[in-house]
């Protein structure tokens, strides 16, 4: 029998992934270890588990180097990868938004968008029929409409503390987030008995 590999996104999301899979019997104790290995292995279920940058889980999971994975689904829509999304985890839960100075509204006509996530921002509002360009930005969106780099932001929304700190507020709601369990097309032909019997019994835990 070979392993099954499962990509899971470094940080927050990883030990909330522990958390379930533990209450489902499979062995993680090796991941709870200090270290900086990125590859732990559960011998009895015959698992490998990967830690991977955020953004790389579903090209892992796509091409097959991982069979599963968990991540959230901003990076799901951001990157759009040919995989099969089978099960909402309910946890990491927020919303992406369009945010902007609080009391106003998103501009008619060709607007500035500075987001990390461009993909989105991008599919947003052209289904609107709306003009914009795109900046790109990896931190500290909040800072764009405040120095008139962009009109409008689009980013994750949690409590919205950091926006009112900046005068800023949500505007127009996306898409609502969370962790999401996916798996890779091929590996559920080969292995879809195996794959189902994890995603079945994360599934009761998560109801």
């Amino acid at each position: 029998m070979r392993y099954l590999t499962i990509a899971l996104a470094k940080g927050r999301l990883s030990e909330l992934s522990v958390e379930i899979f533990e209450k489902i019997g499979l062995d993680c104790s090796e991941m709870k270890e200090k270290s900086r290995k990125l590859i732990f292995t559960d011998e009895k279920n015959k698992l490998k588990f990967i830690l991977v940058k955020a953004s790389d889980v579903p090209t892992y999971v796509e091409y097959g180097a991982a069979d599963i994975g968990i991540v959230g689904k901003d990076t799901l829509l951001e990157e759009g990868k040919n995989l099969y999304e089978v099960l909402d985890l309910k946890f990491g839960a927020c919303t992406m938004c369009v945010c902007g100075f609080a009391g106003g509204k998103i501009p008619s006509g060709f607007i500035r968008v500075a987001s990390k996530y461009t993909n989105i921002a991008r599919d947003y509002f052209t289904s609107k029929g709306q003009t914009i360009e795109i900046i790109k930005l990896n931190g500290s969106v909040e800072l764009a409409p405040l120095i008139g780099l962009s009109e409008v932001i689009v980013d994750i929304v949690e409590s919205g503390k950091t926006l009112k700190e900046n005068g800023l507020d949500v505007l127009e709601e996306i898409c609502k987030l969370s962790a999401r369990l996916v798996v890779n097309r091929v590996s559920m032909k080969m292995e879809k008995a195996r794959i189902m019997d994890i995603v079945d019994k994360v599934a009761e835990k998560v109801k």
